[in-house]
């Protein structure tokens, strides 16, 4: 499969995939062509099957939720108490 493709599978950015490949999380691509990167998409499906199955299992690590009360820009203020 081709980016186009890939891309509509997989809503990530580019440097995030070509990241995710350097570091061996994500199915590498390889050149079809002296112009022409393609992923295979058995590999592709089968990574997005892993990830679901792990999303499923609670095994992805989550990123922490962002406190919005120590934001230097539009802080939260803290709500009067009613």
């Amino acid at each position: 499969m081709r980016r186009t493709e890939l891309r509509q599978m997989v809503p990530l950015a580019d440097t995030t995939i070509y990241d995710m490949e350097r570091h061996g999380e994500f199915p590498r691509r390889f050149n079809l062509t002296a112009r022409c990167v393609v992923w295979d998409l058995a590999e592709v499906e089968a990574w997005i099957a892993a990830r679901r199955q792990a999303s499923d299992s609670d095994q992805l690590k989550r990123a922490p939720s962002p406190d919005v009360r120590q934001r230097k820009r539009r802080p939260v203020k803290a709500r009067p108490a009613s």
